[in-house]
């Protein structure tokens, strides 16, 4: 698949990991001799991406990585903040931001997102999974693109202490990709699984497991 020239990818690698007990950035649920799991949500994003922003505050712990290592920005910020710092390091106008615990992203869905006209200033999938977003609007926001001109808005959101990342979306054009089409992509419906827990990893390394 060819890289998109327009398009930065940023991956936010800032957590803490507390419900996991360690750093989820170097789970290998490949197994042993697979990459971590930041290396590979990184080689994904390149494969697409012709410009790899990597948000996280360890950098020397992450030397050979193949992408720009940028600092979060807001260290009480969430991942609103990770958004803001890795959209404004990015060197095209749009980002495709995806979280590093994702293992299971769609090569294919994310490639349909970044091939939709760019009427937008956030395009971002509905969940498949009722309640399971923090934003009223169900929308996967770690699992989207933005524009430049969400930077503005994000920052007055996290100045004023606004830490949730749909709370700037009034004031910018937001696009959604509904569930039919997620599903068009990816039938198994698991491209927003994320690993916080033992329990996800052990499930997902299953996952992985049966479909070798």
């Amino acid at each position: 698949m060819a890289h998109d020239p327009l398009t930065s990818a940023v991956v936010l690698a800032g957590g803490l990991s507390r419900r996991l007990g360690h750093d989820k950035r170097r789970l290998q649920l490949w197994g042993a001799a697979g990459p971590t799991l930041l290396a590979h949500v990184v080689g994904l994003a390149g494969r697409l991406c012709d410009d790899v922003v990597a948000v996280l505050n360890d950098p020397d712990d992450w030397a050979g990585l193949p992408a720009r290592i940028t600092p979060d920005l807001y260290a009480d910020g969430g991942s609103l903040g990770g958004i803001y710092s890795g959209l404004l390091a990015a060197r095209h106008e749009y980002a495709l931001v995806v979280a590093c615990d994702m293992p299971l992203l769609s090569e294919a869905l994310l490639a349909a997102m970044l091939a939709r006209p760019r009427d937008y200033d956030v395009l971002a999938p509905r969940s498949l999974e009722a309640g399971a977003t923090r934003n009223r609007l169900g929308l996967e926001t770690l699992h989207a693109l933005y524009g430049k001109r969400c930077l503005a808005p994000m920052r007055a959101a996290l100045e004023s202490g606004r830490r949730q990342i749909a709370t700037f979306f009034p004031e910018v054009r937001v696009a959604v990709i509904e569930p039919d089409e997620t599903l068009r992509y990816d039938p198994l419906g698991r491209s927003f699984v994320n690993v916080n827990t033992p329990e996800q990893a052990a499930a997902v390394a299953a996952w992985l497991e049966d479909a070798k």
